[in-house]
């Protein structure tokens, strides 16, 4: 099984199929990234492990959930 028959970039592009779980995960994943840029230049602190364990966290809950999303359309089809 190749790489391309288990990612479908073309799937990716193709803004039918996303949902509403898609673009809620797109925006948590533009909050973590976005949240870490304003932190760092109203507090001008770019390394606290506070910070970044927040923006981890949202980061990946929104790449897992774009992860799925566009996995379980996939599935239905």
């Amino acid at each position: 099984m190749e790489v391309k028959e288990i990612i479908d970039v073309k799937g990716l592009v193709d803004f039918k199929n996303y949902t509403y779980k898609t673009i809620l995960s797109l925006i948590v994943l533009l909050a973590g990234v976005l949240f870490y840029i304003y932190w760092g230049i109203t507090y001008g602190n770019w390394t606290d492990i506070g910070i970044y364990s927040i923006t981890i966290f949202l980061v990946l809950l929104g790449l897992f959930g774009m992860m799925l999303s566009l996995l379980e359309e996939k599935e239905e089809e």
